[in-house]
């Protein structure tokens, strides 16, 4: 089986490479358009992949690190080994804001929707580096079949411009050209499925992430809360 499948690389492998040989100089440009978008897309999908795979099990972690501490200084003490979760920015934007305001075992926080507000913001700016390059992969899904398709009308134009010189209208004469435009119509195609479907795949991972970040920052905004009954009776004291 792993040979049968091997020789069927090798044997479809040499007739691509045999049709691309024998394409114009049009045609070539065209793959070679493709073939950098493909590259680039590919390169953005393994990168987006390897940091959201990387994201979702470091931020399971920070949560679960997270309800275990007793304190929020505990967190902010260890926070930074679980990069790259968005939701240590998140909480490092709200305990930024929460130190600003006093916030310490006897501290009291004066303006709570300010933390909120810090923690909306970093959330923000996390999924904004997540979007980074993602809309080229829309870019590729929308333009490469078009320019798959550019190579191909110019191909049977060739084509049938080289038939009307021979003068012999039969399809042994006009398929070759065909078939060898109709490639550049089967890479624009190659180069767009995946980066659709990378697309819908790293926007939904994406749009997970911004609610697990509002969920968490509603847990932060209690911990906070939580501090300031334990500040008040210290004040009193």
């Amino acid at each position: 089986m792993y040979f049968f499948s091997l020789l069927l690389v090798v044997v479809v492998g040499g007739e691509i490479v045999d049709l691309v040989g024998a394409t114009g100089a049009v045609a070539k440009v065209v793959l070679l358009v493709l073939l950098a978008f493909s590259v680039i897309s590919w390169a953005i999908i393994l990168s987006k992949w390897s940091l959201l795979r990387r994201a979702r099990v470091q931020s399971g972690r920070f949560v679960r690190a997270f309800r275990k501490a007793q304190r929020l200084q505990d967190v902010a003490m260890v926070a930074e080994q679980f990069k790259p979760s968005p939701l240590v920015a998140v909480f490092n934007g709200g305990f930024a804001e929460y130190r600003r305001q006093g916030g310490n075992p006897t501290g009291i926080v004066t303006n709570v929707i300010a933390v909120q507000r810090a923690m909306q913001i970093a959330a923000s700016e996390e999924m904004s580096r997540f979007e980074r390059n993602v809309s080229w992969l829309a870019i590729t899904g929308a333009v490469t079949p078009f320019v798959g398709l550019f190579g191909t009308v110019w191909g049977i134009i060739d084509a049938f411009h080289g038939l009307g010189t021979a003068g012999a209208a039969t399809l042994r004469a006009v398929a070759p050209g065909i078939s060898e435009a109709l490639i550049t119509t089967a890479a624009g195609l190659v180069a767009a499925i995946p980066a659709v479907i990378a697309y819908n795949l790293i926007g939904g991972s994406i749009r997970e992430f911004a609610a697990r970040g509002d969920d968490f920052a509603l847990e932060m905004l209690n911990a906070v809360e939580r501090t300031q009954p334990q500040a008040v009776a210290e004040a009193k004291r």
